[in-house]
């Protein structure tokens, strides 16, 4: 080899491990490479967050959002709030006057913030707020909310937001008057009306009541004579929740000089004071003129119920009062102490009159019904008997009296296009008559008429709405079992058929149901109506069942939970986690009342004529799990368990 070819060779050798040396150096370089990328990332994220907290400004408005709400107002002092929907019309109205403020509140010293929420779309903080309502005025000091409830104008707002931004400044006591064992007593007895909360501090129903319920105690207090508003932590004062028979939260009681009667009516502020000044007037109101009984009569709709009495001075007066409290909020009461009145109703002094309009009474009922009211007659006494005569033989079934009059079972419904306007009466009274030709022979059930459009849903239910007839009637008994009567040409004779077949256990029930499930192997079984007997009712296992609804966001909250619980116990054979669409599908025993959702039940093995009704606030595993256990007739475990 020549000696310049062997230098070319030594050159391109040391090349070779440069190159080498600087790949190797490369690779080690890679990971700093990485975690620079990485760095830049993070300040992505970073600068994300940030953009996240950021407050944007709308013509002198802030506009606060769920990210950045708490980060901004963590060090105000003050703070004005607007919470609007974009498509409100006073908003709209509102939002010049808004920017005003704001551009006048900037030039205070210290200036003081003035920010809206897009309650529509910032749904956790409308939440939290409280607000129902478009807009919503608050007034943040040092983070604790104050409403504001004057006019919406420049110069009230201002003014109202300056007073609260004093230093010296603190929120005004409680018009709710806080009560205990110790003044319980003194404070209830004492008060013509008073209307008492019964709560627990963890509750969120009762946390959300809370400002309804103080503001209509501000507005109910400057009312002459005054009408006060007290509240009642049940969770501390455990005797007296024992003693009003409290077992959830809240619970509202009216009391009339210590005599409890139950609250019926809404839960905000403007329904509340509208509710407690009614139920502050007298229970029973005064007759004067022949002419109203007259009219009570001829053109009324519901059961006419009238005390006649000597004077106000009557015993027996203030016993008629009493029972009437009992019972104002689902019937009107009426009272004379006129002597033609008396006449008129045959009736002397003393005596409770029950009667029905002229169109529900018949010749198989008394026109009617006359108590002698003495002074050791029993409030009880008086009650009893206004129910026992409120409903006519046959009488009108509405969507507005279902839930208070037409409760008892069985019930006979008779279906057809009802109407009692002058036009139409001849003919709805044909239909009815045929129905009283029944009814006269059947005491033990109450029957009524309905008009097919009202219970449009319930006909469906029964298969009836495609039956082709112009009347259709159906049986509801006591365990919650619908009975359809099959279709044919509606008289007496086939109505009279169909209820004696009931009497004798001769007819199947119509069950509303979804398909049944064809796999049914998950952790929670679904019930639906055809099968609620057969998983729900087995007498050999103990059943923890959901009632649910889809639309219902405690139920979809509590989904996670259910299944989670349904797995933890899938090993335990004598014991199945259930659920049920209670909107789709009938439940098929009266024990087991639904009247919101979630409603859960634990169904012990041979005794479901008495389920256990889980009242906890905490829908959590943990307590759910204690209440299975506690409940469980035969806890058996696995195994795994053991």
């Amino acid at each position: 080899m020549r000696p310049r070819k062997a230098c070319l060779l030594v050159l391109l050798l040391a090349l070779a491990q440069l190159l080498a040396v600087a790949s190797a150096e490369g690779l080690d370089e890679d990971p700093s490479k990485e975690d620079a990328i990485e760095d830049e990332d993070e300040e992505d994220e970073g600068e994300e967050e940030e953009d996240d907290l950021e407050v944007k400004e709308e013509n002198g408005v802030l506009v606060l959002n769920d990210a950045n709400f708490d980060n901004f107002v963590a060090d105000k002092d003050t703070v004005l709030l607007e919470f609007y929907a974009p498509w409100c019309g006073h908003c709209k109205q509102f939002a010049p006057e808004y920017e005003k403020i704001a551009s006048t509140l900037k030039e205070h010293d210290p200036p003081i913030a003035v920010a809206k929420i897009d309650a529509t779309s910032e749904s956790a903080l409308a939440s939290r707020f409280g607000v129902s309502g478009y807009p919503t005025i608050k007034i943040l000091k040092k983070g604790q909310a104050v409403d504001y409830e004057g006019s919406r104008t420049q110069e009230e707002i201002i003014a109202k937001v300056k007073e609260i931004s004093q230093p010296n400044w603190t929120p005004p006591p409680e018009v709710t008057l806080v009560l205990t064992k110790e003044n319980f007593d003194e404070v209830v007895n004492d008060a013509d009306i008073i209307l008492v909360e019964f709560y627990a501090p963890w509750c969120g129903h009762c946390k959300k009541l809370a400002p309804e319920y103080e503001k209509a105690a501000k507005e109910l207090s400057k009312r002459s004579p005054p009408i006060p508003l007290a509240k009642v932590d049940a969770t501390a004062e455990t005797d007296l929740a024992k003693r009003f028979d409290v077992t959830g939260y809240p619970t509202l009681k009216i009391f009339r000089k210590g005599k409890a009667f139950d609250y019926n009516g809404p839960r905000e502020k403007y329904g509340i004071v509208d509710y407690m000044i009614e139920q502050s007037g007298p229970p029973s109101k005064e007759i004067l003129a022949l002419k109203q009984v007259q009219e009570f009569l001829k053109d009324g709709d519901d059961v006419v119920v009238i005390g006649v009495f000597k004077a106000e001075s009557d015993p027996a007066y203030q016993l008629y009062q009493d029972a009437a409290n009992n019972l104002r909020e689902d019937y009107k009461f009426h009272h004379t102490f006129s002597t033609e009145i008396a006449k008129f109703l045959k009736a002397s002094p003393r005596k409770l009159v029950v009667m029905q309009p002229e169109k529900f009474q018949s010749k198989y009922e008394p026109r009617i019904n006359v108590m002698d009211i003495q002074d050791s007659t029993e409030g009880s006494a008086i009650k009893d008997f206004v129910l026992k005569h409120t409903l006519p033989l046959v009488g009108h079934r509405k969507p507005s009296n279902d839930g208070k009059r037409y409760t008892r079972r069985p019930l006979v419904v008779v279906y057809y296009s009802v109407d009692f306007s002058f036009d139409y009466r001849a003919a709805t009274q044909f239909w009815r008559s045929k129905v009283l030709e029944v009814a006269k022979d059947f005491p033990e059930y109450t029957f009524a008429v309905a008009d097919e459009d009202d219970f449009a849903t319930e006909v469906k239910d029964l298969g009836l709405s495609e039956s082709g007839e112009d009347v259709n009637a159906a049986i509801l008994d006591e365990s919650g079992r619908k009975f359809a009567m099959e279709p044919d040409e509606f008289d007496s004779d086939t109505l009279r058929e169909f209820v004696t077949a009931f009497k004798k256990g001769k007819l199947k029930p119509v069950i509303k149901s979804q398909p049944v499930p064809k796999n049914n192997k998950g952790p929670v079984k679904v019930v639906v109506g055809k099968t609620f007997d057969a998983i729900v009712m087995d007498p050999k296992k103990d059943v923890l069942i959901e009632f649910y609804a889809p639309w219902c966001g405690h139920c979809k909250q509590l989904e996670p939970v259910y299944t989670a619980l349904g797995k933890k116990y899938k090993g335990h054979k004598d014991l199945v986690i259930a659920k049920m669409d209670a909107t789709a599908n009938d439940v098929t025993s009266d024990r087991y009342k639904v009247e919101g959702f979630p409603t859960i039940y634990f169904a012990p093995r041979g005794d479901k004529k008495n389920p256990v009704k889980f009242e906890d606030g905490n829908r959590d595993l943990e307590h759910l799990s204690k209440f299975i256990d506690e409940h469980a007739t035969n806890p058996s475990r696995t195994r795994e368990d053991l």
